[in-house]
């Protein structure tokens, strides 16, 4: 069993997204939740998994300082990668709907990086997942954007959300990458960690 490779670890998670949490769960791993309060800026030279390299190493590096004999922590970061342009959370509704208008008829990545951390090593790996969207009805846009958590994703939307059912035609890659936790590359970073 995959989760038997952490069995000697305290699992430690620096995020509060409720998608990734419930990803570990359904991988049987058990962790604990741990707060990181950091700045997400970074350079304008970075470009595409770059930036989400240095934002997931830039959220262990406070945290990796207190970790203990068998502690593993994780941190990670997701954007949009859209026309040369990384799209983050939104700041408010309006702005959320203005992001995902402007992904429209278009294809964009998602990316995100892991940075898995113990006493002794630590390794940074991304996923990269194309998602497609078709045009969208403003009138759905305004519905979702009014009432879904647009605030907390990147790119102002899930892709399990209303809005991914009537707006995304197909994707290629990991679905589960595009909620922000790519599950199968983190099992085999883990696997190739030899813990």
């Amino acid at each position: 069993m995959f989760f038997e490779n952490l069995k000697n670890y305290n699992v430690l998670l620096a995020s509060n997204s409720k998608r990734r949490h419930e990803l570990l769960n359904q991988l049987g791993v058990q962790f604990k939740i741990i707060n990181q309060d950091v700045n997400e800026s970074f350079s304008n030279e970075l470009k595409s998994s770059m930036i989400t390299d240095y934002l997931a190493k830039k959220k262990s590096s406070k945290l990796v300082k207190s970790l203990k004999k068998n502690d593993l922590l994780i941190t990670s970061d997701t954007i949009v990668w859209h026309k040369n342009i990384a799209l983050g959370k939104p700041k408010n509704r309006t702005e959320a709907f203005k992001m995902i208008k402007s992904l429209e008829n278009s294809s964009h990545e998602v990316i995100t990086s892991l940075c898995i951390s113990t006493v002794n090593l630590q390794v940074i790996v991304n996923e990269k997942t194309l998602v497609f969207f078709d045009s969208i009805d403003d009138n759905d846009l305004l519905y979702y954007t009014k009432t879904s958590d647009v605030l907390d994703r990147a790119g102002s939307y899930g892709i399990q959300d209303y809005i991914g059912h009537v707006g995304i035609t197909k994707i290629e890659g990991s679905y589960n990458n595009v909620l922000g936790f790519p599950t199968n590359l983190f099992v085999k970073t883990i696997k190739s960690m030899n813990l």
